[in-house]
């Protein structure tokens, strides 16, 4: 072989190595975890849930696979979710004890470990979108209720009157749980959404977008907006996003002590998310986990009956699913 072959052979495979590189990339989202069984949910309902979570999917792949930041991507397949009424955010969103909507999101960036979040907000009609602003164009990480509000309408952001989040089903379970005439359970307050990304350029990114418990009171926050409960993205390690009730999320630092398990213990992503799930557990919490390290390993984890979860990957490996035995 003369000099100039050999060199031609080694662009050959260096470029090769590049693209294969530069195309890796990864989505994984969820639209909440609760009791739900085949027996509660008909064939029509599940197919309904399962092309909204195609749908978010396929339109963050779509972003992800023509080079667009992770960060996008997770913002694109989020705000399709917080559009549907199919889930507890947005559009969705169930309803305080005095018949208002009141929803939380937060984002984080794995590269640099910029985050964004509101709380409490009524007025905004994709949360995470203001999530994110408050992420890269301002110095906070949380803005809450009317000031979030205030910022995001001059940040440009579309804005609606609270009855826009007004849904029939989720009313009617609002007024049905004042009257005491079923019990509270894990099903009450599922639907959060969320979505972890990597990117093309190695970033990891998460976010998570929700309207809370039903019924709450005195202006309650869960664990959605709280960046390390609800949501955290590191790409030395993970990123996050969780879903159930929030009150033990908060209290175990869930999103951020599974990355220090990976961390700081060396668990691969899918062993830390099940470590973290029994700790929920003996705790006597309920609910499930998200996550996606640099490398594409996913876990998606649950201590319930259902989460309603799917995801992509660069090499074609795709799941969309909502019980437990899928």
């Amino acid at each position: 072989m003369t000099f100039k072959a050999f060199l031609g052979t080694l662009i050959i495979l260096f470029f090769s190595n590049l693209t294969f590189t530069q195309e890796k990339y990864a989505i994984v989202i969820h639209g909440g975890a609760g009791g739900r069984s085949k027996t509660t949910m008909s064939i029509e309902q599940q197919n309904n849930y399962k092309a909204k979570l195609e749908e978010a999917l396929a339109a963050g792949e779509k972003l992800l696979k023509n080079g667009a930041s992770s960060a996008e991507a997770v913002v694109e397949a989020i705000k399709i979710m917080e559009d549907s009424p199919l889930f507890n955010a947005g559009k969705g969103a169930v309803f305080t004890s005095d018949g208002k909507n009141e929803l939380d999101a937060s984002i984080m960036n794995g590269e640099n470990l910029n985050a964004g979040a509101v709380a409490g907000v009524r007025t905004i009609k994709n949360p995470i979108t203001a999530a994110r602003e408050v992420m890269e164009n301002s110095e906070h990480v949380m803005l809450s209720g009317k000031g979030a509000s205030e910022f995001a309408r001059q940040q440009g952001l579309e804005t609606v009157k609270n009855k826009y989040f007004f849904t029939r089903k989720r009313y009617e379970s609002l007024k049905a749980l004042q009257k005491k005439q079923r019990k509270r359970t894990s099903a009450d307050n599922t639907g959060t959404v969320g979505c972890v990304a990597l990117d093309i350029h190695g970033n990891l990114c998460a976010g998570t977008s929700t309207g809370g418990m039903n019924n709450k009171k005195y202006g309650r926050i869960g664990d959605s907006p709280i960046i390390g409960a609800g949501t955290y993205a590191n790409n030395k390690t993970c990123a996050v996003s969780c879903t159930g009730h929030g009150e033990y999320y908060i209290r175990l630092g869930f999103a951020r002590d599974i990355s220090a398990l990976m961390e700081y213990k060396k668990l691969g992503v899918k062993e830390a998310c099940a470590a973290e799930i029994q700790k929920l557990t003996q705790l006597g919490g309920t609910g499930g986990v998200i996550a996606l390290d640099a490398n594409g390993n996913m876990a998606m984890e649950f201590n319930t009956s259902a989460m309603f979860r799917g995801y992509i990957k660069s090499t074609g490996e795709k799941e969309i699913a909502i019980f437990a035995e899928e």
